[in-house]
C-alpha cells in the first residue's frame, strides 16, 4: 500500500470513527496516525499552522504554508492568518476547533483546492461562496476587472454615450462561474444591469447565490445557456449590451493533461478546455458580440498568451463581425493575457 493510499484509508476510517464515537474517535486517531494533531496535547493556532504545513509538504500538497494558514484562519473566523493577531495565534484551540481543522486538512490532503475546502474565497473586495466543480477565480482575473474598470472610467468621461447620471453600462458575462467578474462590476457600477450566462447549472446556481448574498440579485439575470449551441436564444433573451466580459475556457486541449492534479481532479474541465486551439468559446463570444453589442461597445477577454495574435488574424478573416482589436494588456507575470475589442 503506497503512502497516499494509506493516508486516504486512514482518513476514511478516522471520519467513520468520529461519526460513531465523537471525541473518542479523535483520541484514537492520534495513536493510529502520526500526522494528526487533534489530541496530542495543547495546540495553538500558530503550532497548528506549523504542523499542517509540514504534513502538506511531506504529502506533496501545493502551497503547503498558505493552505495551512487559510484553513486555520478560516476556522478561527479570520480572513488571513495575519488578521487574527498575536493573541489569537497563541491562544489554545478548543477540541471542536482542532477537529474542524483536522477535517478540513484531511480534504486538502486529497488535493482538494483550499478554496473548495473552506467553501469561500476573496475576490477583490468581495467574499464569494465557492463550491466544486465551479471554476475557482484566479488572481489574473482580478487584474481583468481592474482593467475593465479603468477603461470604462475613461470611456465614461470621454465618449461612453450610454452613461448618464441615472444609469450605467449594461453588461453581459459569458461563463460566469462563481460570479466573480460580473458581481465585482455590479458592485462598482451601482446603477448597472447585467446578464450572466454559463452552460453549467452549478455555476448559474452559485452566481445567483453570491448575487443574493451581496444584494445585487435584482440587477442581475442569470441564464443557463451554452454560448455555442444556444447562441440564437442568448441573442433573443439578452438584448443589446454595452460591454461583454469573459474569462472563457482557453486552455489548448493538448495542454489539459499538464494542469495541476488539484485542478484536474476537482474543477470543471468544460470551464478550462477551449478546444484544439483554445479558441472554441472565444470565437462564439465574438460572433455573439456582432449581434448584441451596441455601437462602440467593448469586449474584454482573458486569454492564453498565444491568443491575441490568433484573434486579430481571425477577425481579419471575418470583417462582417465589425470588431477590431483595440489593445492587449499583460498580466503581472508579463504575459499577454487580456484583449480589448470594440464594435466599429
Amino acid at each position: 500500500m503506497n503512502g497516499m493510499l494509506g493516508l486516504r484509508l486512514a482518513s476514511r476510517a478516522a471520519m467513520q470513527s468520529l461519526a460513531h464515537n465523537g471525541t473518542e474517535g479523535v483520541a484514537c486517531l492520534s495513536t493510529a496516525s502520526p500526522w494528526n494533531l487533534c489530541s496530542s496535547g495543547p495546540v495553538t493556532a500558530a503550532s497548528s499552522v506549523t504542523h499542517w504545513r509540514e504534513v502538506f509538504e511531506q504529502k506533496g500538497i501545493s502551497e503547503p504554508l498558505l493552505s495551512a494558514e487559510h484553513i486555520v484562519s478560516h476556522v478561527l473566523g479570520g480572513k488571513t492568518i495575519h488578521s487574527l493577531g498575536a493573541e489569537a495565534l497563541t491562544r489554545l484551540l478548543t477540541g471542536s476547533q482542532k477537529q474542524i481543522i483536522w477535517d478540513l486538512c484531511a480534504r486538502r490532503l486529497e488535493h482538494m483546492p483550499v478554496q473548495y475546502v473552506i467553501e469561500e474565497w476573496d475576490f477583490r473586495d468581495l467574499t464569494l461562496k465557492i463550491k466544486p466543480p465551479v471554476f475557482i477565480p484566479r488572481p489574473e482575473t482580478e487584474e481583468l476587472v481592474s482593467l475593465i474598470l479603468s477603461e470604462l472610467a475613461t470611456d465614461e468621461k470621454d465618449h461612453w454615450h450610454s452613461f448618464n447620471q441615472t444609469s450605467g453600462p449594461v453588461f453581459l458575462e459569458v461563463g460566469c462561474g462563481s460570479g466573480a467578474i460580473i458581481l465585482s462590476l455590479l458592485n462598482s457600477f451601482k446603477q448597472s444591469l447585467a446578464v450572466a450566462v454559463d452552460k453549467s447549472p452549478e455555476a448559474v446556481k452559485l452566481t445567483r447565490e453570491n448575487a443574493e448574498r451581496l444584494g445585487v440579485h435584482h440587477r442581475l439575470q442569470e441564464l443557463q445557456l451554452n454560448v455555442i449551441s444556444d447562441a440564437c436564444e442568448l441573442v433573443r433573451v439578452c438584448g443589446a449590451v454595452d460591454v461583454i466580459v469573459s474569462n472563457p475556457p482557453y486552455v489548448f486541449h493538448e495542454d489539459m493533461s499538464g494542469l495541476m492534479p488539484d485542478i484536474l481532479r476537482y474543477e470543471d474541465h468544460d470551464a478550462l478546455n477551449g478546444g484544439v486551439d483554445g479558441m472554441d468559446v472565444i470565437r462564439a463570444i465574438l460572433q455573439l458580440a456582432a449581434n448584441v453589442l451596441k455601437d462602440n461597445g467593448k469586449v474584454f477577454l482573458e486569454v492564453d498568451p498565444r491568443h491575441p495574435v490568433m484573434i486579430e488574424h481571425w477577425l481579419q478573416e471575418c470583417p462582417k463581425l465589425q470588431l477590431s482589436c483595440q489593445a492587449t494588456h499583460h498580466d503581472l507575470y508579463g504575459k499577454q493575457r487580456f484583449c480589448i475589442l470594440q464594435r466599429k
